[in-house]
């Protein structure tokens, strides 16, 4: 009888707990002007902006015509959509093929050093594009009378282009970021210190724990981005903002003047870093459990029985690889008593076994997320890895090109994927498969990884409507800004203060010197003279 009472209050206090956890202060709808990046990027934006909508909030997309997913006609947006030329955006496919081809055969140290100057060149070309778009907009003054007119209550914006920033910037409203990668890289850079002694640049394939000489090369990575934003990707955005902002601005001041980033990483996945109170890591916020595949395909699926199912796609961007490298792989497939679903879109190999099913679209996450699931073979892009860790699927890495084997060296430096070049396929792609497949360590270090992610007091996605709601409400979040933006450099690292510092002791040191020197000089006269 005496424990009822204590049953009866320990009830009470957990469901009070829980009302309070879940509690979210309430925020009228919303008026939100979403100026998005196209691609992957666009997969991480819609499903921030379904989670809006649900909410009550009005949406409101800027897409191009020539977009490839960004779909005009939504249940939840609007969209107002600029006219622009295709032929402009075609620049990119010739560099993928070059970039491809090269792996392929394997880079020596002159084609490492031309494909990196040419990937620099091609983003140079994509962000002079997208200021291009911008200025389509800025100078319709119909179109800027209406965005003002709408009464928008903030700009969420993908800073990996950043005209939707200097938007933000000309129509003076609160931003938030749904932010991994800015114009110069790792947008962590640019918010918080970043100590390059334990910190990796993103291109440098490193882990947070470097040699000496790792050390000097990642120095040397960070100067090559400060470089790139100097001189080939900041001087589009200054001249948009010399004509259309009061005063001029520096593309990277406006990203730190942003109130909320929501940024798609947390440190299950990312190596630890100095943060600031700003950012708020909502990665793998797009995952949710996985729902029942079609009939078709998961009958395909059950078919494999105890064998289980690989998974392979190389994202949205490779559609193929070269025929050598896709029939390798394809023979290899055809060997093992798996099936396979493979996203592919290229000509049929001719190596083909009748256990891989090739399939233009595939419900990833639903796939990733199936029990018979064994083996995730992918290219290594932000969203697949996430869900990779969500579901509890190893990986075998094939990185192609941008942050993928950066992404890929995380999971292998925690036991949990296996990195492949695309020059090493021919041969090892079999044991490489194997080994993820068959070693239990892989499989256990990627469930222990999920553990960790879903053991969050908050889901990603409830923390990052949350603080779009935050925004909305209190008009910003200026609060959570550090004013170290504004300091000179030297004054952020107190080398004005040090020199003030070894200018007092100097002199106090030649004041003493000098003093000594006096005493000595009198001492010495007086025993002269009495010596006279």
């Amino acid at each position: 009888m005496g424990t009822t009472p204590l049953k009866y209050f320990c009830g009470i206090s957990v469901f009070l707990s829980l009302c309070l956890i879940s509690f979210t202060p309430p925020c009228d709808g919303g008026n939100i002007l979403v100026y998005p990046v196209d691609g992957s990027h666009w997969i991480n934006m819609k499903v921030l902006i379904e989670g809006l909508h649900t909410r009550g909030h009005n949406i409101t997309v800027i897409r191009a015509s020539t977009t490839l997913y960004i779909k005009e006609k939504s249940p939840h947006y609007k969209s107002i959509t600029i006219k622009l030329d295709k032929d402009k955006e075609n620049f990119f496919d010739a560099y993928l093929q070059e970039h491809i081809k090269a792996q392929t055969k394997g880079a020596s140290a002159f084609t490492s050093f031309k494909i990196t100057m040419g990937f620099l060149s091609v983003m140079s070309q994509a962000h002079s594009l997208m200021c291009d778009y911008l200025l389509e907009i800025l100078d319709d003054p119909t179109m800027v009378t209406s965005l003002r007119d709408s009464h928008f209550d903030l700009v969420l914006t993908d800073p990996a282009i950043a005209t939707g920033v200097v938007l933000a910037k000309y129509l003076e409203l609160p931003l938030v970021f749904n932010v991994r990668w800015i114009t110069s890289g790792d947008g962590q850079f640019a918010i918080a210190p970043s100590p390059l002694s334990y910190i990796p640049v993103p291109g440098s394939g490193f882990t947070d724990k470097m040699n000496f000489m790792q050390r000097v090369k990642n120095l040397f990575f960070y100067s090559i981005t400060l470089l790139q934003q100097r001189f080939m990707t900041g001087p589009h955005y200054t001249a948009v903002c010399e004509k259309y902002i009061k005063g001029g601005c520096d593309i990277i001041s406006l990203l730190q003047e942003a109130d909320i980033w929501l940024f798609r990483s947390d440190f299950v996945f990312d190596f630890p870093r100095p943060t600031m109170p700003n950012v708020v890591y909502i990665g793998g916020f797009q995952c949710k459990p996985a729902q029942p595949l079609p009939a078709e395909l998961e009958d395909f699926v059950q078919g494999a029985g105890e064998h289980g199912v690989i998974v392979m796609t190389l994202g949205t961007l490779v559609n193929a690889l070269p025929k050598e490298v896709t029939d390798a792989i394809a023979s290899v497939f055809a060997k093992i008593p798996q099936k396979v679903i493979w996203r592919y879109k290229g000509k049929r190999p001719s190596t083909l076994g009748n256990n891989t099913l090739l399939v233009d679209w595939m419900p990833q996450k639903d796939l990733l997320g199936h029990p018979l699931t064994k083996v995730f073979v992918a290219h290594g892009g932000t969203n697949g890895v996430q869900e990779a860790i969500y579901y509890g699927v190893p990986v075998l890495g094939i990185p192609l090109f941008f942050d993928q084997y950066d992404n890929l060296l995380r999971l292998q430096e925690r036991g949990a994927g296996k990195i492949l070049q695309l020059n090493e396929i021919s041969q090892s792609f079999e044991q490489s498969l194997m080994e993820v497949l068959h070693q239990d360590s892989y499989r256990q270090n990627m469930q222990r990884l999920s553990d960790l992610h879903r053991d969050q007091p908050v889901a990603p996605m409830d923390q990052a409507v949350f603080w779009v709601e935050y925004v909305m409400r209190h008009r910003g979040a200026a609060h959570l800004r550090t004013e170290a933006y504004k300091m000179p450099w030297y004054s952020y690292y107190c080398l004005d203060v040090v020199l003030l510092l070894l200018a007092a002791v100097t002199l106090l040191l030649l004041s003493t010197v000098a003093m000594f020197r006096f005493l000595c000089y009198r001492c010495f006269r007086k025993s002269k003279a009495k010596q006279h």
